[in-house]
């Protein structure tokens, strides 16, 4: 698997990834370091800086007051929704998905990837950032975190067709059956307005996911940003006793691409305030 050189999205993600390390590591209210101060750290640029803390504060996950600074924004209420079964059917999607790759590369996990995935910041994973295609038209950008042990050979041409679930089952002999999902609004940057074709500041749907395959261990980390004029969520909900429910058709899941959970594997769903995977 060749390694190619780290572009704009990957240190976008890389940003984002060190500022929200510090908000997980600290309480609500706590300071974080200022603009200035975490541009030198990361070496990166205002704009490049300002844009991760801008998607953010959207968030609700940091707070600026003018003339204090930054802060870590006060916890949010969070509601876990179950279905009887322990288990949750999510839509399919219509129209026909493609991928256009926009990063593939072998990274260090870092601190808070690895911590999702049981690994050493040190260790190796596939960095992988995507633009999903409905029918041409961009839908999502999608943001993946797969340890490269499990995948030494994985390729491009199985990142840009075909089922990526399938291709982990298939070549990789990696079976994914479970995941903790959380969805949130939020707004896209300008970077991501740029991809996705809409104006800069537009609502979108925040995925973040943490998949497991059949022994429990992590698989992948992912986060991904959907149109939220363009996509809807419909949830079924059982609120008693009813007859069996007949088996879902094959397509694309919100914010999962097809793959093991459409070959009616488990997935738990959960709406989650804090942020841990969630395409």
């Amino acid at each position: 698997m060749k390694a190619d050189a780290p572009g704009a999205v990957l240190k976008r993600e890389r940003v984002r990834d060190f500022i929200l390390d510090l908000v997980e590591s600290h309480r609500p209210g706590d300071a974080i370091p200022s603009e200035r101060s975490l541009c030198a750290r990361l070496g990166v640029s205002r704009p490049t800086l300002r844009a991760a803390v801008d998607e953010l504060v959207a968030a609700g996950l940091l707070v600026r007051e003018h003339g204090r600074g930054m802060f870590v924004a006060p916890e949010k209420i969070t509601q876990e929704l179950v279905s009887g079964q322990q288990a949750m059917t999510v839509p399919q999607a219509s129209g026909t998905w493609s991928s256009r790759l926009l990063e593939f590369t072998t990274i260090p996990a870092g601190a808070r990837v690895g911590r999702k995935l049981r690994l050493s910041p040190a260790a190796e994973i596939v960095y992988v950032a995507r633009l999903r295609q409905v029918d041409g038209a961009p839908m999502a950008i999608e943001h993946l975190h797969i340890r490269a042990d499990l995948v030494p050979t994985l390729s491009a041409q199985e990142l840009e067709a075909g089922d990526l679930y399938e291709h982990l089952r298939e070549q990789h002999g990696v079976h994914v059956q479970e995941a903790v999902q959380a969805i949130e609004p939020t707004v896209v940057t300008r970077a991501e307005a740029e991809l996705l074709d809409v104006p800069e500041l537009s609502p979108a749907l925040l995925f973040e996911r943490l998949t497991s395959d059949t022994t429990g261990q992590p698989v992948e980390y992912v986060h991904s940003i959907y149109r939220g004029d363009r996509y809807r969520l419909v949830s079924r909900l059982t609120l008693g006793p009813s007859a069996a429910v007949p088996p879902a058709r094959l397509g694309h899941h919100p914010g999962i691409p097809p793959g093991d959970f459409a070959h009616r594997d488990t997935i738990a769903s959960s709406t989650r305030g804090d942020i841990q995977s969630p395409p």
